[in-house]
């Protein structure tokens, strides 16, 4: 069952303005990536859906970040359908996250009452989700479908929209900038920040203080 509401969890999106996301296969790995990004000032994290053990390795991390890191919501991204949601709903995963939009994710998730943020890349598919009960939009992938650019386009007939872009959203203050002056809700961020590299050289200190960058520069943007 989820530690957090829907509505706490909408709120730790929309104030925070940034949900780190990540894939590990090694949970004592990804138990040192959660705990880095948590101690960087992340209030919300995704671990995405990717690998033959990640179920397994998100049960882990909800245990872990229940234990040492309470205050931290814990989600799943890669969600491509309403069984696979099932199974993380079951597992304790806070918010549902996805590449695309599924009308049978969304309805478990309203019944569940489970906060489901899928993938659009088209005002017609983004106005479809927002039909459907979702709150934030994933503009996926973010560069590919137009940028910032896209954002401020489609927030002009609809203000009403909540857009968080992921992919094509670099760890710099110029990209962060661009997006949330864009009219972005908040931005996805993978493996700009969580990098291979720091992952393989065991640098957690350098990912916290990425964390800590990038939240100081969203916190710029938003004026």
């Amino acid at each position: 069952m989820a530690r957090f509401d829907r509505l706490t969890v909408y709120k730790e999106v929309l104030e925070c303005g940034l949900v780190p996301l990540f894939y590990n296969a090694d949970v004592q790995v990804s138990q040192h990536i959660v705990a880095a990004l948590a101690q960087g000032g992340a209030r919300i994290v995704e671990f995405t859906n990717r690998g033959d053990k990640a179920h397994d390795v998100f049960k882990a991390l909800g245990a872990f970040c229940e234990q040492e890191h309470p205050q931290l919501v814990l989600g799943v991204g890669s969600v491509l359908d309403a069984p696979t949601a099932a199974l993380y709903i079951a597992a304790g995963a806070n918010f549902i996250v996805a590449p695309i939009f599924d009308i049978e994710t969304a309805r478990l998730c309203n019944k569940r009452k489970i906060p489901y943020i899928p993938g659009c890349g088209s005002v017609n598919e983004i106005s479809t989700a927002e039909e459907w009960g979702v709150e934030i939009v994933k503009i996926f992938p973010g560069a590919q479908v137009g940028g910032p650019g896209f954002v401020k386009a489609v927030r002009g007939p609809m203000p009403w929209t909540r857009l968080m872009p992921t992919g094509g959203v670099d760890a710099t203050r110029e990209s962060i900038d661009s997006w949330i002056k864009a009219g972005a809700c908040a931005v996805g961020m993978g493996s700009k920040l969580v990098t291979k590299e720091l992952v393989a050289a065991g640098d957690y200190v350098s990912i916290r203080d990425k964390v800590r960058l990038c939240l100081d520069w969203i916190r710029e943007a938003r004026g």
